[in-house]
Parts: C-alpha cells; structure tokens; sequence
C-alpha cells in the first residue's frame, strides 16, 4: 500500500494590513496577532487605519513573532488568559520605539535593543509609545520550557533581563540573531539557538533570587578575575580605558567599576597601581640600567613623565632615579 505523505505546515507565516480597507486594518490586525500569540486584546488608537506586519516563525514548540505597528495599548484580561489552552511567557527584544509594561503591579520599560519577560498566566498592559511605527521581536516561550530549568516554585515576575550585567549583553545578542536570522537557519539551528536563549533567561532570573546568591558571589569573584587579567594583558596600552576591558571581558563599563570597588580599588587606581609596580621592576633590572627613566614609564603606558613622577612617589615614597640606585 502506498504511503500517503501528509503537508507539513509551514514554519512561517505573515500577515500585513497593506491592500485592507483603512477602517478594516484595526480588525485584521487583532485577528493576527491572537493567530501568532495567543487571546490579546489591543485597543486601537483613534486614527483611521493601522499600517501593521505580523511574522511568526516556529521553532519547534516556541516561536518568534516580529511586528510592525502604530502607537497603541494591548491587553491581556481575565477572559483572554481563561480562553487559553497553553501557557507561555513573553520575552520581548524592543526593535523600535518604546513598550510600557505592566504586570502585578510592576512596570518595566524597554527601549530597542532592551529584552523584558513577563508572563501569559497573569494579566497584563503594553503600552506601545514613541514612534509613528515601532518594531518588536517577540519570543513566544513555552511554560515548561522556561520553568524546567528554574527552581520548584520560582516565581518569574516581569523583569528586564537586558540589564543583567553577565549575562544580559548574551541574551540580547542571541535573540538578535534569531530574530534577524530564524528563516535562513534551518529549524533544528534556531530550535538549538532558542534552547540556548531560554538557558540564558534561566541564569538571568537565578541570579536574583536568593536561592543562587552563593552562585551569583561565585560568578562576580570569576568575572572580577577576568576584568584583572583583560587589565594586565593592555598595562602598556596607552589611553586604557574602562571601555576596553568591558568589551574584552563582555560585560558593561558600569560592572567593571562595581567589581573592582568590590574589591577595594578603582578602575584608575587599579591601573595605575599595577603600571606603577611594572616600571618599578623595570627599573631595578640590570638589563633595563642603561634605559631612560622616560623610556620605562612610557613603556608602561604613562603619556607624562611628571604624573609619572609623582605618582611614583606616592606609592614607593621616592623618585625613579632614587629607587633604581638603591
């Protein structure tokens, strides 16, 4: 008997108000939207006409939604949530424009390039400001997919997991890609690259809770001893600079200084201190005795022989020439 191949559905499907009546785009618009989400409920603006697009491309049991819209509210009520058979969590990366979000309680804002969570089993309001069109990628995440990797009981609240300062430049970073690339990846690629988003999600919201301060001390000690070693690698770099090290390392300017006055310095002094200790050991090597003061100091990165001098000073109590013939 022959085999009789069934359609496989397609992995991507789009929606766009372009050729719909003006008066007709609102309604089209909240039909695909609850097609590619689940039960929302938008409330239009007062003009006539909606110029909107709606993407929805599976990845496996998740999916990404990309979507074009005016200004507008969108809310999920009590009926939406009780019409619905599955349960998913939300992670938005804002592409442009602004979204207000607003859930038990709490709000949190995005701007593009910022990703927020918020959660399909609670009711909620986005607020869709600032800008004639805004952009979205919007990562429909499955209940279990999220909550297998999290402690019994976690409660995910909406957050704005950009802000982490280990790992929130990663998930950024990765659900850009998949939003910019899930159609020219195959859809086991963008199935393995959403396994490694929502693993990345998973570390973010572990972090803060207190079930994983040990782990979140241990993983500050780690990156404090990656910022020191990316610092020593470019003593001799003139101009260093706190933006350097953060790029190196992949964690923001605002974290470097937060680690190192953690353990007791500044990110100036730090280095400083260190470039100070080098050309202090220079200066008492026998193969360096015939090399100008100037010479090592510049070697290490100082641009002025007087701040040189005085800040050599300070930490050794003499001058260069008086530590070399000692």
């Amino acid at each position: 008997m022959q085999q009789i191949e069934r359609p496989v559905p397609s992995r991507h499907s789009a929606w766009n108000t372009v050729g719909v009546r003006p008066h007709e785009q609102f309604a089209y618009y909240r039909e695909a939207i609850c097609q590619a989400f689940m039960n929302l409920t938008p409330e239009p603006a007062a003009a006539c006409g909606f110029p909107a697009s709606v993407e929805h491309v599976r990845l496996g049991n998740a999916a990404i939604n990309r979507v074009s819209f005016p200004e507008h509210l969108v809310r999920r009520s009590a009926a939406d949530i009780a019409a619905s058979d599955r349960s998913c969590f939300y992670l938005n990366l804002k592409l442009a424009g602004r979204c207000r979000i607003q859930q038990d309680g709490r709000e949190i804002s995005l701007s593009p390039g910022q990703v927020g969570i918020f959660d399909s089993d609670r009711q909620f309001a986005l607020l869709h400001d600032r800008g004639p069109q805004l952009r979205v990628a919007s990562f429909w995440v499955p209940a279990e997919a999220l909550r297998e990797r999290l402690p019994a009981s976690f409660d995910v609240v909406a957050a704005r997991l950009s802000d982490d300062p280990v790992v929130g430049h990663l998930i950024v970073e990765t659900a850009r890609t998949l939003s910019e690339g899930a159609l020219q990846m195959g859809e086991d690629e963008g199935v393995r690259l959403f396994r490694a988003l929502i693993e990345l999600v998973a570390v973010s919201l572990s972090r803060g809770s207190r079930l994983h301060a040990a782990e979140a001390e241990s993983l500050a000690d780690a990156t404090t001893l990656a910022v020191k070693r990316a610092i020593h690698r470019r003593l001799r770099q003139p101009g260093l600079a706190v933006a350097d090290v953060a790029a190196a390392v992949g964690v923001s300017e605002r974290y470097v200084h937060k680690l190192l006055a953690r353990s007791g310095s500044s990110f100036t002094d730090y280095v400083i201190d260190h470039r100070l200790d080098g050309a202090a050991r220079d200066l008492r090597t026998p193969a360096m005795a015939e090399r100008a003061i100037g010479a090592i100091a510049f070697d290490w990165g100082f641009s002025d022989l007087s701040h040189f001098t005085r800040r050599f000073k300070q930490r050794f109590g003499c001058r260069p020439r008086d530590w070399r013939t000692r």
